[in-house]
């Protein structure tokens, strides 16, 4: 490695040399199939270098965002999300939106269950405190990436049975007769914060979007609730925009 050689000779610490080693590494592509970065035993050989200055390394390039560690999994390099134009008039579930967009769509399951609604869920769906919903609280992945945190509840007398829901909760909806046909949905701009900001792999009090969204089936009642966390640095939603129409007024043009 000549260029750790040279890097080296500079007077900069040598575990910022060996971070900035590690990134041209990964620029040139050599973790690419994996992802994960090998143990420490190879990449100490590789470098040169002791264990303690090795690890003081891949900690300034996990609080610089280059390399993310992952409990009981490894160190990985970060991957570029997708970006995703998302309209806001069409009311599809995460993964048909990831599908149409070529991505692959998978989750993580941070909650799920019976239980009995929060204030919240309560007010929001219509419901009693004393009836049931099924939660689904989810970590949403497009090729791999974190996408959103999105958690959702759904009256328990729209699913039956809790062991319908599959991957999609959508799919189980549908197949009960009860899918969606409009929803209202309300966007804010938030700071993330710890717990989400983990999951997402962004760094706490990174901006995001915080959605609210309430949907209803044909006879207007109230199926679905979703409070959902998406990284800005992912979506972008967009809604088209017309203007009423003017009628002409009689002898003349509209002014």
């Amino acid at each position: 490695m000549a260029e750790l050689r040279a890097a080296r000779a500079e007077r900069s610490p040598l575990h910022a040399s060996i971070g900035a080693a590690l990134k041209r590494e990964i620029a040139s592509g050599r973790f690419a199939q994996s992802d994960v970065l090998p143990g420490e035993r190879e990449l100490c050989e590789m470098l040169d270098v002791s264990r303690t200055t090795l690890r003081r390394a891949i900690a300034a390039l996990v609080e610089e965002g280059v390399l993310v560690h992952r409990h009981g999994a490894g160190t990985f390099v970060r991957r570029s999300p997708p970006h995703v134009e998302q309209p806001l008039s069409r009311l599809t579930s995460f993964t048909e939106d990831m599908r149409l967009r070529g991505l692959a769509a998978s989750s993580r399951v941070i909650e799920r269950g019976v239980f009995l609604p929060t204030p919240e869920e309560s007010m929001m769906l219509d419901i009693a405190l004393s009836e049931t919903v099924f939660r689904l609280s989810r970590l949403r992945l497009a090729d791999g990436s974190p996408m959103a945190v999105e958690r959702a509840a759904v009256p328990m007398r729209f699913l039956g049975d809790a062991e319908r829901v599959g991957d999609s909760l959508y799919a189980a909806l549908e197949a009960s007769g009860r899918r969606p046909v409009r929803a209202v949905q309300r966007l804010r701009a938030v700071l993330v914060g710890a717990p989400e900001a983990a999951l997402l792999e962004i760094a706490e009090g990174a901006p995001a979007l915080d959605i609210h969204r309430v949907a209803y089936i044909a006879d207007g009642r109230r199926v679905e609730f979703t409070r959902s966390t998406y990284r800005s640095d992912t979506y972008d939603f967009v809604a088209e925009l017309t203007l009423p129409h003017r009628p002409r007024r009689e002898g003349g043009a509209a002014r």
